[in-house]
């Protein structure tokens, strides 16, 4: 793709370049406008909302996808290497060059970006997941068969409890990550926050970056947050503990 088109997939308005002149901003050179801020705050709404779908989604189906491999390996120990190595690879492409190997067989749009961001939380939280199960004490799984419990009773009732606190780790920090690679979904047209930042970039007036680049920072403390409080009520002798 030529770089001359790499902006056209950002959408560009057309009263961002004339708005964003008002209060004298760019003629004192001041780094931050807050007379622009808020009267453009309304052009935020709709990328902030695109960029939680982007991080919810994504974040969800790579749970799910590292939650079915991670019982897999547990059960069939020398499934984790494997797993390891793929999501491991898929974790190391660099993050711009795989929306760009995705657009010729998905397109533009937010299939693509929550593709992408997928596939890099699968190393995350599936390596927190493996390291959780396996971390359940020896004597505390002997006694619940001793006590009757089947292997799918011993995963859900024992084994996935126990390791609650180094599942939520794992989703926190694959959380905090993805909303920051969500910013490159612009270039893949799937929206989201970047739109702003991409639209936003002038030498002379950084106003409409710090504000989405700012958007983004308190999206991820408060998603990191409500995980936090997830595993403490989930989790609740970890708290007790503490």
């Amino acid at each position: 793709m030529p770089a001359s088109d790499l902006f056209l997939l950002a959408e560009v308005s057309e009263d961002f370049f004339r708005d964003r002149s008002g209060g004298g901003c760019i003629r004192e050179n001041r780094l931050f406008c807050p007379g622009w801020v808020a009267d453009n705050a309304d052009r935020y709404v709709d990328p902030t909302l695109q960029h939680i779908v982007l991080v919810v989604s994504a974040v969800v189906a790579g749970f799910l996808i590292a939650f079915s491999l991670a019982v897999l390996a547990h059960r069939h120990r020398w499934l984790s290497s494997p797993f390891l190595a793929a999501t491991g690879v898929l974790y190391t492409i660099p993050s711009i060059s795989f929306f760009f190997l995705l657009l010729p067989i998905t397109g533009r749009g937010a299939v693509t970006a929550i593709i992408a961001l997928t596939a890099f939380t699968l190393q995350i939280i599936f390596r927190n997941m493996v390291t959780g199960l396996r971390n359940v004490p020896g004597e505390v799984t002997e006694a619940a068969r001793g006590i009757g419990l089947t292997r799918k009773q011993l995963l859900w009732q024992v084994e996935i409890p126990l390791a609650m606190p180094e599942i939520i780790a794992g989703l926190r920090i694959a959380t905090v990550s993805t909303v920051a690679l969500a910013t490159l979904a612009v270039f893949a047209n799937g929206g989201g926050l970047g739109t702003e930042i991409v639209v936003g970039s002038n030498i002379t007036f950084k106003t409409g970056i710090i504000v989405a680049g700012s958007i983004a920072v308190l999206m991820a403390i408060l998603f990191d947050a409500l995980l936090l409080l997830a595993g403490r009520m989930l989790a609740p002798w970890t708290r007790a503990a503490g």
